[in-house]
């Protein structure tokens, strides 16, 4: 396979198949460099055709709770009351920019992602 652009689906699973081929490829190799040219043109075209979209921020909450083993009960110095805490991960409420950012100091969630709702 020469190397060149990545334009379609059938040239971009050819370049993973041979960055797969030459994985274990000794740095300073020149099949390190091919795989390292490869792996930027691979890389490049993912971004642009299978983009990888931020979760929801309610989804987030849940994923970063489930990491850090934490329970509603957590949340509530950030969130508000009991029910307040139930009424945004049940999504009948939107997160104020209060909670976004407090939200984003006690579990480290980027507020990029808090934001989208």
């Amino acid at each position: 396979m020469d190397i060149k652009p990545i334009h379609t689906e059938k040239q971009h699973r050819a370049a993973l198949e041979e960055i797969e081929r030459l994985w274990a490829a000794r740095p300073g190799t020149p099949q390190h460099d091919r795989l390292e040219v490869l792996a930027t043109l691979v890389e490049d075209w993912e971004e642009k055709h299978q983009p990888i979209y931020p979760p929801e921020p309610v989804a987030a909450i849940r994923f970063r709770m489930e990491q850090l083993d934490l329970d509603r009960k957590a949340l509530e110095p950030s969130i508000g009351s009991r029910a307040r805490v139930s009424e945004v991960l049940s999504g009948r409420r939107r997160l104020t920019l209060d909670m976004i950012r407090r939200l984003h100091r006690q579990l480290g969630i980027p507020a990029e992602v808090l934001l989208a709702s």
